[in-house]
């Protein structure tokens, strides 16, 4: 399960990420990346409650790269999913903060 809370700060909108980014969440996230309003020039994702990530999340993550660029970044980002987003070599195209 995932819940996805949406925060609009100007044109910076955030994701706080809640359960498991896997296959069957994923379509959630991508509804949301969808439905993403189009003067929003910066996102965040906010992992600090995202359990698991899957092949399916990282692909959420990379649609989000592919509209926004290097204005796409993952924050407060855990040990075991920080492990999944280095073996797929995201960290060399996404901004990354592990968390404090």
């Amino acid at each position: 399960m995932l819940t996805i809370k949406k925060t609009i700060d100007q044109q910076e909108l955030t994701f706080a990420l809640n359960g498991r980014l896997d296959m069957l969440t994923a379509p959630d996230l991508e509804k949301e990346l969808q439905e993403m309003p189009k003067e929003i020039t910066s996102l965040v994702f906010d992992c600090k409650d995202l359990e698991y990530i899957s092949s399916a999340g990282i692909r959420m993550f990379l649609i989000a790269i592919k509209r926004l660029g290097s204005s796409v970044k993952a924050v407060h980002v855990n040990e075991s999913v920080m492990e999944i987003l280095e073996a797929v070599g995201l960290v060399s195209v996404m901004n990354i903060e592990k968390e404090a």
